[in-house]
């Protein structure tokens, strides 16, 4: 692939673009807005003007509301040789395109399952998708050729590329992002008038279930209006389970042992239940998940303290596998969880108490 054309330059499309341009290839950036994508093409992701001729492969980075549309005039006017889109929906897109008449031999579904809570140009990075799944969602009328292209903008993107239908994706995401995204502001919701004593007791739990929900409430409504039935599919078994815990709870409160007996088993049930589903999570690079050892440091609310660390942990020669910062309220303080091999554990404490660190039994 030597050049490409990006058209949408938010978050996705310009982290693509960011990093189809560090590794020498000739973006061009289009977008509805021609100032994001001036703002693009300023960040270093590609020229905002337009190629001369066809290009090798045309990404759109449209809401999936749009995506068709995009689709259907960029094909219609032979701007590349491939075409692809990168809408976290893919089986609507594609029929829509089917119903349009158009041969769909040159183009082929993405998704890359990767973002952040902030959207545009500003937010991308060239390493956005880095480690991450990319879905593609070939058909038997899907070129070779466009199909390799489509390989070699994941390769780029240092992504995973991960083969399947249309259909099953927009199950999957729906699973695993569409329904835990309204779960998230679900939950949140119940923060925006609570007391403010209440509010300033959250700790890392809350912060961790309802980080999703700052996310841009207008792109979301774009991206469940595409995939809408599985999602309610998915919450609609929320409902019942909560409606059973609900009962549970309930249960509780009485006076009547076996009604509390009960009410503890449907607790547990759901429980136990969270915890088999929790453990399929995977783990590090998409590999099965690992049981770490936590190291727990106190640290100043300081410049420079996870630096140093970082690095007292390495001359130790310890890696660090994962990292969670929980600050302390009203205190200029913090706690430092180190997640890392177990047989590391004593290791690294050793090591950190011997450099000053206050390390938490």
């Amino acid at each position: 692939m030597r050049t490409a054309l990006v058209i949408g330059t938010g978050l996705i499309g310009t982290s693509a673009a960011l990093a189809l341009s560090q590794r020498g290839v000739t973006v061009h950036l289009a977008d509805h807005d021609p100032e994001q994508a001036r703002t693009a093409a300023a960040l270093g992701a590609g020229t905002d003007e337009a190629p001369d001729g066809p290009v090798d492969l045309a990404i759109v980075a449209a809401p999936p509301a749009h995506v068709a549309d995009v689709l259907a005039d960029v094909m219609s006017r032979g701007a590349a040789r491939g075409y692809l889109d990168v809408a976290s929906v893919k089986g609507g897109p594609r029929r829509e395109l089917e119903e349009r008449g158009l041969d769909l031999a040159a183009y082929i579904g993405t998704h890359p399952m990767s973002g952040r809570e902030k959207s545009g140009p500003l937010a991308a990075t060239g390493d956005l998708f880095e480690g991450r799944p990319w879905v593609l969602t070939p058909t038997r009328d899907t070129d070779t050729e466009v199909l390799n292209l489509a390989l070699e903008l994941v390769s780029h993107c240092r992504a995973v590329p991960v083969v399947m239908d249309a259909d099953a994706h927009d199950r999957a995401v729906a699973l695993v992002s569409h329904m835990p995204h309204l779960v998230s502001s679900l939950v949140a919701a119940r923060l925006e008038h609570a007391e403010e004593a209440a509010v300033r007791l959250c700790g890392q739990g809350i912060r961790d279930v309802t980080r999703i929900a700052a996310s841009d409430p207008r792109m979301w409504i774009d991206i469940l209006s595409a995939n809408p039935g599985p999602v309610a599919d998915l919450l609609t078994d929320v409902a019942a389970d909560l409606e059973e815990t609900v009962r549970a709870l309930r249960a509780l409160e009485s006076s009547d042992e076996h009604k509390r007996g009960a009410g503890t088993t449907g607790i547990e049930d759901v429980l136990r239940r969270g915890n088999a589903g929790q453990v399929r999570v995977p783990g590090k690079h998409g590999s099965a998940p690992r049981a770490y050892e936590i190291v727990a440091v106190l640290i100043d609310d300081q410049p420079g303290q996870l630096a140093r660390i970082f690095a007292d942990a390495g001359m130790a020669g310890v890696n660090i596998e994962d990292v969670r910062i929980e600050h302390a309220t009203g205190q200029q303080a913090g706690l430092v969880q180190l997640m890392v091999e177990p047989k590391a554990a004593p290791v690294l404490t050793a090591a950190l108490r011997e450099r000053g660190w206050a390390i938490r039994q």
